[in-house]
Order: C-alpha cells, then structure tokens, then sequence
C-alpha cells in the first residue's frame, strides 16, 4: 500500500469533491442526522466546479492524500490561517493520512507566520482534533445548521484566537506550488 500527500490540482476537484461529499453522507451522521435539509445544505458547495475554485484560489493551500493512486483525503488552508477542510474517504479513515495531512498543513501555516491554527470541527472530528494537541474554544453554527466546535493550536507563539477571529481575514497570501 502506497501513501502520498501532494498539493491539489484542478484535476483533483472531482475525486476530491466525491471525497468530502461522501466524508459528509457517510462518516458525519451524528452531525447531520440523516436529515434531508441539512445535508442539502451542507453538500450544497461541494461541486466539482466549486472545489476547483477553492483548489486555484491564490489565498487557498490545498493538499489531497492518495492511497495506491487513489484520492481519498483533501484539505484545504486559507490565507488567514483556518483549517477550512480536512476530510477523508470512509475507507482512509485509520491509515494515518488525516494524521498527516494536517501535520503538513500545521507546517504550511508556520511557514506563513501563522501563530495559531483554527479550525470548526463536527461532533464526529473533534475526538481526532483533540488527540493531536487541539483546544476547544466554544460552539459555533455552521451556515448549515449544524453545531460545530471552535479549535485552535498555538503554532509558533502569542494568544489564543477568539471564536469570531476567523471572520477577520487576515492578509495573509500565498501563491505555494509545491509542498
């Protein structure tokens, strides 16, 4: 079995759609229930056209992770340092790669002079956030109606963010082209 983690391509936008779509449907069910609205509303902007955009995006950092050549993880990193995805294919999950994925991206923020890293997590991930040295910081809705949890990770120094703090970008930019 083969394990890779690279910078995301446009041409990754449909396997990596199928990923957060099916992520959602499959693995997140006690956050939305199986409840017909909220999972319309949740995989609403999860097209294939929508994730290319977020993919070319000069503000954006996105990794996908390939098991055997098959992309079955993706994460993207805004420029004002939120974690704004990070999501495997049901059959990733255990293998390490959600592990990975945000380890790599925990060292791209540093790397931008990120301070800390945040993040609103489902019910389902943040026992994962939690293991890997993340703090809770409140209860947040999502525009989707589900409940989410604030995290935070102190990177490199200075104060914990406050659980509005991402709705003030920061400028903060990054053209990456490689990992």
């Amino acid at each position: 079995m083969s394990l890779e983690i690279r910078i995301a391509a446009v041409g990754d936008a449909a396997a990596a759609c199928q990923v957060l779509r099916r992520s959602i449907a499959e693995c997140c069910v006690l956050d939305h229930n199986n409840d017909p609205a909220i999972l319309g509303a949740w995989l609403g902007n999860k097209t294939p056209q929508m994730v290319a955009s977020w993919f070319q995006s000069s503000t954006n950092h996105s990794l996908v992770a390939l098991r055997d050549d098959t992309l079955v993880g993706v994460a993207l990193l805004t420029g004002a340092g939120k974690l704004a995805l990070c999501y495997l294919a049901p059959e990733a999950r255990g293998l390490g790669l959600g592990r990975a994925l945000l380890a790599r991206m925990e060292e791209i923020a540093g790397g931008w002079g990120v301070k800390a890293l945040q993040l609103h997590s489902t019910a389902t991930g943040a026992g994962f956030f939690e293991r890997l040295g993340y703090t809770r910081a409140g209860q947040v809705r999502s525009p989707y109606g589900v409940d989410t949890t604030f995290f935070w990770k102190q990177l490199g120094g200075g104060a914990a963010p406050e659980a509005g703090d991402d709705a003030k970008p920061r400028k903060r930019f990054c053209n990456c082209n490689s990992a």
